[in-house]
């Protein structure tokens, strides 16, 4: 697959930082997690004024073979369904781009329908969905490469128009069996704890998608006896979770900020972090999700999320949601006043 170079930011700053919060006029440490938000932006910008202009989503649709399985309660036509509502201003994720201020990106990267001549959507579509990994590979070598540079490349897409921070959505029947699977194949956890009911299924279905999915994984290490650190993403992964750690690792060598959603993309964060470490320094974990397991991967990367609402719709609504808080930590930083401007005596 394409390299990336994705260093650590430099901690030269941090000291120069760290005395810069403590010196606005608050008591030391009273700002909590919005203090460490700013030490982390600032140190993903090498700066002391950090930026938050110009924020794009990207809303990645692909359909998933293993749907045809039964694992999911919504039928595929959903996705297709969704993008071109996604088109009309109509969903969750419009709704909180606007209120927000960010620039969506709806893209096609696998979904089993022809959408091309959809005005709004960003046709990059690999192949009409993946195959069905309870039999075979969802996808080949070449096909993996192409989506991680898709993803490389909507980053550079919103890089071109000076973004600073970045958040990813998706829209995929089906997507979170291939998250379940590398929750438990990166994580090492066993992968009944790491199924839960998707968009809705039931405790019998629930049950079926175990089934199915332990029986995938079964194949898998019989046909992949010696797995590569691609091998998982490329055996059951969908077009659009492989662009998205496309585009968290390009973005990541470029120094922006990447938002985190829910539990696909935290799947797609873990991902990227097992094949680059440090791109994790330039993540931010919005929120833990209603959906089964996502608590116990956020305990894999040691990651601190910022909201706990119950939310599991995906599309990248949770990251949205936690933008005020982000923004709120910059605005801290950059328009607080000190102790000396403010001729205030230091109380702490």
């Amino acid at each position: 697959m394409r390299t990336f170079k994705i260093e650590a930011p430099d901690e030269a700053l941090r000291p120069a930082i760290q005395a810069k919060i403590d010196n606005l006029n608050k008591p030391k440490g009273s700002l909590g997690r919005l203090e460490e938000l700013a030490m982390q932006i600032c140190l993903i910008q090498q700066t002391f004024e950090p930026s938050l202009e110009h924020p794009c989503h990207l809303l990645l649709g692909g359909d998933h073979g293993i749907e045809r399985e039964g694992v999911s309660v919504s039928p595929r036509e959903v996705t297709w369904q969704q993008m071109i509502n996604f088109t009309h201003g109509g969903g969750g994720v419009n709704m909180f781009c606007r209120q927000h201020g960010f620039k969506l990106r709806i893209v096609d990267i696998g979904v089993d329908f022809d959408l091309s001549d959809v005005s709004g959507i960003i046709n990059r579509k690999i192949a009409r969905g993946t195959k069905n990994f309870l039999y075979e590979p969802a996808m080949t070598e070449e096909e993996f490469n192409q989506a991680i540079q898709v993803g490389a490349d909507l980053a550079d897409d919103c890089i071109g128009e000076d973004c600073k921070i970045i958040s990813i959505g998706e829209m995929g029947i089906g997507n979170t069996s291939p998250s379940s699977i590398w929750m438990s194949l990166f994580g090492d956890i066993s992968l009944n704890n790491c199924i839960g009911a998707g968009s809705g299924l039931d405790t019998p279905g629930i049950r079926h998608k175990r089934e199915v999915l332990s029986k995938a994984v079964e194949r898998y290490h019989q046909l992949i006896p010696l797995p590569s650190p691609t091998s998982p993403l490329i055996y059951f992964g969908g077009y659009e979770m492989i662009a998205a750690i496309g585009t968290m690792l390009r973005a990541a060598e470029c120094h922006l900020v990447v938002l985190v959603d829910g539990f696909i993309m935290t799947a797609c964060a873990l991902a990227a972090i097992r094949l680059y470490p440090a791109a994790q320094d330039y993540m931010i974990f919005t929120h833990c999700g209603d959906e089964s397991g996502h608590r116990m991967m956020l305990d894999i990367v040691d990651a601190k999320p910022l909201l706990s609402l119950g939310l599991r719709l995906g599309e990248g609504t949770g990251a949205l949601c936690a933008f005020p808080i982000v923004d709120s930590a910059v605005r801290m930083i950059n328009e607080m006043n000190n102790f000396d401007n403010a001729k205030i005596t230091k109380y702490f």
